[in-house]
This record gives structure tokens, C-alpha cells and sequence, in this order.
């Protein structure tokens, strides 16, 4: 480990928090936000920094098929592992690096995001504010709420939620892979459950056309059990693994008719979704560890 971010990369946060134009608190009127390429370039040093040579995007090919058929009118998104607050960066650098079309598949992606990235930490505000984003207040975010004593608080993100789908449906037919998560937040050893699919991942099956797996291998960006920019930094080598596409309606079909007899179907599709990523990962690390 080389220390925390706020440590290693102390000058480059100063930086970024001088240009960034992300809000701090999410309303209906600004759940869409565009990325800002002055954000972008002091964030793409840093990864540059911390990944080791050796490091690459597996399936290129396949992100070029999927960024096509949403240049013909489809709605295409990225499924990607979700293991810190770098995933969307490693993806974002990778795809501008591969050549090609490159650049332009890295800049039509929307990450769907949970608020409290722009809401909690101004400094994590300010990195995200690299890439296009909707944000949301998830799901897990509510599970605590009273009904009675948190009203104001769920009917702010109910608004939120509402805004940002009509937001989603905007863009999503315009040429944009939507990056989603669907563990709907970063894995946590301590915490088992961060890595199992949530429910509500079923519904952007439902809505999507396409869509390709992402698996991420390789730490640069360890998460710690205190505030997120004390998470610990340490360079590596990232394989960033995207899968082939698949149809949506053709996966969900398939996942429901071998779910039959399961009563949740909305988490059987969520768990069938993460038992590929992990596949995936599996696989990658093998060849990943053959490069150290």
C-alpha cells in the first residue's frame, strides 16, 4: 500500500476541487450532470499513475458491437463489478485507451450513480464530476427510513428517483451505454452482501435492448471502513474484461424459465447476473496473475 488517496494524490485533489462544477446536494432539477473534461484529465493522471504495465481491456470488439447498436437506436448498457469509488474511471481510461473508437465509446457512457457520491464528500463530488452521470438514491439508502418519522426525506427521493428514470429514458436511445452496477454498491469483505445483485437491476433488464458484462481484476483502490478518501492506494495491474453482447430480453427469458420454481424472480435474475460477473473475474484473474 502507498498510502490514502488524500495523501498520494494531495495536489491533484486541490485541483480538482478548484475546477469541479458538481453539485453537493441532488435535486430533480440537476439529476443529470455532464461530465467535465477539465475533471477528467487530473482524474485520468492518477490512474495512469497507479496502473502497472501489463494492464489492458480484454473485449474491445465486443464494446465496439455494443457502442454500434446504440448508435442504431438501441438501449445498451454496461453491467460492471463494483469493488471502489475508481471502477468507473478504470472503465472510463480503458475504453479511451484501446484505440480505434475508443474515445467515443468512453465519452457516450452514463453511469448510474447513488447520490450520496455527490451528497457526502465534497472531494468525491468533485472527482465524479469527471463523467456523465444520473444520479439516483438507491435502494438500500431507504431501507432504514421511517414512513412516519422520514417522510419528507422519502418523498424527496421518491422526486429524485422519478426524475432520474425520466432522465434515463432521455438519453438512453441517443447513442449512450448506461453504466450500472448491479450490486448498487462497492464490495465490502467485511460485509458479505455488497457483492449480491440488487432486485431493482431487473427492471433496467426490462427496459434495455443489449447489454455486455464487465469484469474488473486488479486493486488500485482499496475500500477502508472509514470515510471513502481514506481509502488505501496501491498500484497494480487492472484487466478490465468486457464480455460479449447479450440480448436482454433473451437473458431475463432464460434466468425466469430456470427460476420457475423460485418465488423472488427479480433476485433470481439479480444473482444470475453476479454469478457471470464472478465467472468472468475468475477467469480474468487467472491471466491477470500470469502477467505479475
Amino acid at each position: 500500500m502507498e498510502g490514502s488517496l488524500t495523501t498520494l494524490f494531495g495536489e491533484q485533489i486541490k485541483k480538482v476541487i478548484k475546477v469541479s462544477k458538481a453539485p453537493t446536494v441532488i435535486t430533480e432539477d440537476n439529476v443529470y450532470q455532464e461530465g467535465d473534461p477539465n475533471v477528467l484529465a487530473i482524474v485520468d493522471s492518477m490512474v495512469e499513475y497507479l496502473v502497472l504495465p501489463g494492464s489492458s481491456l480484454e473485449g474491445s470488439k465486443n464494446l465496439e458491437e455494443l457502442f454500434e447498436k446504440a448508435e442504431s437506436g438501441k438501449a445498451c448498457m454496461l453491467l460492471v463489478e463494483h469493488y471502489s469509488n475508481l471502477d468507473l474511471s478504470l472503465v472510463s481510461y480503458f475504453a479511451r485507451m484501446a484505440g480505434g473508437r475508443g474515445k467515443e465509446i468512453s465519452d457516450s457512457i452514463i453511469a448510474i450513480a447513488g447520490m450520496k457520491l455527490n451528497e457526502d464528500n465534497p472531494v468525491v463530488a468533485a472527482f465524479t464530476g469527471a463523467y456523465s452521470k444520473i444520479a439516483i438514491c438507491p435502494s438500500r439508502s431507504m431501507l432504514n427510513l421511517d414512513p412516519e418519522k422520514d417522510k419528507d426525506e422519502i418523498a424527496r427521493a421518491t422526486a429524485i428517483n422519478r426524475a432520474a428514470m425520466k432522465s434515463l429514458i432521455r438519453h438512453k436511445y441517443k447513442g449512450k451505454l448506461v453504466l450500472i452496477f448491479p450490486s448498487g454498491t462497492r464490495y465490502r469483505s467485511w460485509e458479505p452482501d455488497t457483492k449480491k445483485g440488487v432486485r431493482e437491476i431487473d427492471s433496467y433488464i426490462r427496459s434495455f435492448d443489449y447489454l455486455c458484462f464487465v469484469a474488473l481484476n486488479g486493486e488500485v483502490l482499496h475500500v477502508q471502513q472509514s470515510d471513502m478518501m481514506n481509502d488505501a492506494v496501491s498500484k497494480d495491474i487492472v484487466r478490465v474484461t468486457v464480455g460479449p453482447v447479450v440480448d436482454c430480453k433473451e437473458f431475463r427469458d432464460k434466468v425466469l424459465e430456470d427460476a420457475a420454481d423460485k418465488e423472488d424472480k427479480k433476485q433470481a435474475v439479480a444473482d444470475v447476473i453476479m454469478e457471470e460477473l464472478e465467472k468472468m473475474h475468475v477467469a480474468a484473474e487467472v491471466e491477470r496473475l500470469k502477467l505479475k
